[in-house]
């Protein structure tokens, strides 16, 4: 009779057998999300694999080939310390002539006095390697201000046959801007095979190499009495090569710009002020 009476709760109260064993399951498999197994495939196992490699790599970036970080930044030191006396030289002559306004002998003897300070700093380092004493007056006095001044006049007066395209750009090469010379020179020194293909010159020269008369090219002599561009070959040289020139030539403070005028070249130039 009791199980007339209910149906649902009911039965559930007077069966408590079939309730406990049934209507748990029916109701865990109606509102209980269901979890598929997971899947087990070599894609999956090489999806975490990848996956386990990134992760370690991010803690620990050394793994990444510790040989090839060591030698990146060892060349990177190196490359620093070499340039850097040669940046100190042109890069502040350039700012102190094109910012400050100073003359061109001045700005260049600023650049030499914290080309100066650079070197002392690179000889007072070794001396107290060697000797385990400082002597920052007696290097520079005796060392890196000597080496300096010899440097820069070289650089102001000389330039080699086999940097100058023909025995006329070695001619013009005096009139050329004080700080393009210097600037120049130091190119050479990483680049032994840079050649400069053009320096100054007239106005009756654009006729012979068969261009419009230019008025405003910078190849001309300007009105402190020297010309402020210079050509650079390209050509047979490598892209990434041409980049370094360039990016080192920017460096220093120079404009340049790579076009094809009567041939490919790099055209360096010191606006003038």
């Amino acid at each position: 009779m009791e199980r007339s009476k209910g149906g649902g709760p009911g039965e559930t109260r007077g069966r408590p057998g079939l309730a406990q064993g049934r209507n748990p399951r029916l109701k865990s498999s109606v509102r209980s999300r269901v979890t598929a197994p997971r899947l087990v495939s070599t894609a999956l196992r090489e999806w975490d694999r990848l996956v386990g490699a990134l992760e370690t790599a991010r803690r620990d970036p050394r793994r990444l080939g510790p040989w090839a970080v060591q030698v990146v930044r060892l060349a990177a030191k190196v490359v620093f310390v070499a340039v850097l006396p040669f940046l100190a030289l042109v890069r502040v002559a350039v700012f102190l002539y094109q910012y400050e306004g100073w003359p061109t002998a001045l700005a260049l003897t600023g650049g030499i006095a914290c080309t100066a300070a650079v070197v002392t700093a690179y000889g007072a380092w070794v001396w107290h390697r060697l000797t385990g004493q400082v002597r920052l007056a007696l290097v520079g006095r005796r060392i890196a201000l000597p080496f300096v001044v010899a440097y820069s006049i070289y650089a102001l007066v000389y330039l080699s046959s086999a940097n100058a395209k023909s025995d006329r750009v070695r001619a013009y090469y005096a009139s050329l801007h004080p700080l393009l010379r210097v600037g120049l020179s130091t190119l050479i020194v990483f680049d032994r095979d840079a050649v400069i293909t053009d320096l100054a010159r007239r106005p009756e020269d654009y006729k012979t190499m068969g261009l419009p008369p230019n008025d405003g090219s910078l190849h001309l002599v300007q009105r402190d009495g020297y010309a402020h561009a210079a050509d650079l070959r390209t050509g047979g040289r490598g892209f990434l090569r041409n980049r370094l020139v360039q990016l080192y030539l920017w460096g220093l403070g120079f404009s340049t710009l790579r076009h094809t005028g009567t041939s490919d070249h790099l055209h360096v130039e010191l606006p003038v002020r």
